[in-house]
C-alpha cells in the first residue's frame, strides 16, 4: 500500500454527514479531530482527509508544514506504516501528531523504534459537568465567590443563541476583538474568523450556544456541541469586561445546561500559554486527554 498526497481531499461543509457516520463508530476524545473544529479553522490549518480501507486519515497544513494524524478506524498496521512513511517524506521533524495513548501503544507494538513523546501543550482539559455548574466545596471557593458577586452586582439574563440574536452575537464578537486587539494578534485574528464561521453556519454544524446579557447587552457567549456519548465540547467562550466575573458566569451557565445530558465537559487545550494553563487548572480538571507526537530522530 502506497499512500500519497493525491489520496487526500479538502474537508468541506458537505462532508459533515460522512464524519458523523464515521465518528459514530469511532468516537473522538480530542477536539482537533472534530468536524466543527476542522471546518471552522480551515482558513488557518487547511484540513484534508483520505479514506482508505474504512479508515480516515487527517492532515493539516499550517505555515506550509503538513502534519498527519494516525488512521481513525479498524487497526491496520500496513496502513499505519504507509501514513508514517508519507508523513516522514513531506513533513517536518514532527510528522504525526495528536496520537492518543491507545494508538501510541499500538504504534509502538507494531513499528519498532518510533520516538513518541507526550505533547503537553495539546493535552485537553476535561471536567465534571456538575463541578463546573455547581462549583462545590473548598476547591471552588474563590470561583464561587466571583460568580456570586457577579450575580449580586450585575443586572443580567441568560438566553440561547438563535437565528434571532445571531447577528447581535456577531456584533458582540466585533466589539470583543476591538477590545482584545485581534488585528494585531494573528492567533486572535484566526480565532475571530473561526468563531464567525461557527456562528454563520450554526445550524449546519449542529451547534448550541449561550449568551449572558448585562443591562440587556450581550456581555459573554459560548458555543458547544456533543463530543461523544458522555462528553460535551466547548469550542468558543468569550466575555467582555462589562461586569467582574462574567467569564466565570458564562462558564457556570454553560455547564448547568450541559450537566443534564453529559458527565464531562472538554474545554480544549492551553496551547502552552502560561496564564491560560493556570486558569484551566484552577477549575480542577477530572482528567486530561493526553496526546503524543511522533518525533523524527535527529
Amino acid at each position: 500500500m502506497k499512500l500519497t498526497q493525491d489520496d487526500f481531499r479538502p474537508v468541506t461543509l458537505d462532508d459533515r454527514a460522512f464524519f458523523q457516520q464515521h465518528y459514530a463508530h469511532y468516537p473522538q476524545t480530542h477536539s482537533d479531530n472534530t468536524f466543527t473544529n476542522m471546518v471552522c479553522w480551515n482558513h488557518y490549518a487547511y484540513y484534508q482527509y483520505a479514506v482508505i480501507e474504512k479508515n480516515v486519515i487527517l492532515a493539516s497544513t499550517i505555515d506550509g508544514i503538513t502534519r498527519f494524524r494516525p488512521p481513525i478506524g479498524p487497526r491496520n498496521t500496513v496502513l499505519l506504516r504507509s501514513v508514517i512513511r508519507l508523513a516522514s517524506e513531506v513533513s517536518d521533524a514532527e510528522p504525526v501528531v495528536l496520537i492518543d495513548p491507545d494508538t501510541a501503544s499500538w504504534m509502538r507494538d507494531n513499528c519498532a523504534g518510533l520516538n513518541l513523546v507526550p505533547d503537553r501543550n495539546h493535552f485537553e482539559y476535561v471536567y465534571r459537568a456538575s463541578d463546573l455548574a455547581d462549583l462545590p466545596g473548598k476547591n471552588y471557593l474563590t470561583i464561587r465567590h466571583h460568580v456570586n458577586k457577579f450575580r449580586k452586582n450585575c443586572l443580567y439574563s441568560v438566553e440561547p443563541i438563535t437565528t434571532e440574536n445571531r447577528e447581535e452575537v456577531k456584533r458582540f464578537l466585533i466589539q470583543w476583538c476591538e477590545w482584545k486587539g485581534c488585528e494585531g494578534d494573528p492567533v486572535l485574528a484566526h480565532e475571530k474568523d473561526a468563531t464567525f464561521f461557527a456562528i454563520d453556519h450554526f445550524g449546519e454544524l449542529g451547534l448550541s450556544g449561550l449568551v449572558v446579557r448585562v443591562h440587556n447587552t450581550i456581555g459573554a457567549m459560548s458555543l458547544f456541541e456533543p463530543l461523544n456519548n458522555d462528553t460535551a465540547l466547548v469550542h468558543f467562550e468569550k466575555g467582555m469586561p462589562d461586569c467582574e466575573g462574567i467569564y466565570k458566569e458564562i462558564n457556570a451557565e454553560t455547564a448547568a445546561i450541559l450537566k443534564k445530558d453529559y458527565v464531562y465537559i472538554n474545554r480544549e487545550s492551553d496551547l502552552g500559554v502560561a496564564g491560560l494553563r493556570e486558569a484551566k487548572m484552577r477549575y480542577h480538571p477530572d482528567h486530561m486527554v493526553e496526546v503524543y507526537s511522533l518525533k523524527r530522530d535527529s
